[in-house]
């Protein structure tokens, strides 16, 4: 029996568009020519998105932030899409994005993969 992820319907979408990218650019490209044209895909699938989101980091139950990150994008306020145009994903880019997820308290990511001959693409789910 298939297992049922959170999210499932719009990091489908959220797929399909990176699908539509890859399919028409190819790999070879920097990540901002991807995560521009990825912008284009969510506009037109009307997928509301911030892009270079700015989001604190805190540690531990201090109330200040020690600092802040960038995300690619953050999908209608539920999924960090973080984006990488390199010839292979490592171990280093899953902890990014595990580490994002728990710093931004958010359950659902994804990190898609441009610089693969076919578009790669990895969910990860956290509890919060």
């Amino acid at each position: 029996m298939p297992q049922e992820y959170k999210y499932k319907e719009l990091t489908g979408r959220i797929i399909g568009c990176a699908m539509q990218v890859h399919s028409f650019l190819g790999n070879g490209f920097q990540e901002v020519i991807y995560q521009r044209a990825l912008a284009l895909e969510f506009e037109a699938a009307d997928i509301s998105y911030e892009r270079e989101l700015e989001i604190p980091i805190f540690y531990r139950d201090h109330p200040k932030p020690i600092g802040t990150r960038r995300v690619d994008f953050l999908v209608e306020r539920k999924v960090l899409v973080e984006l990488k145009a390199v010839k292979e994903l490592t171990d280093v880019q899953y902890a990014q994005i595990i580490n994002y997820l728990t710093a931004y308290k958010l359950e659902v990511g994804l990190l898609i993969n441009f610089g693969e001959k076919s578009l790669k693409f990895k969910r990860f789910v956290k509890s919060v």
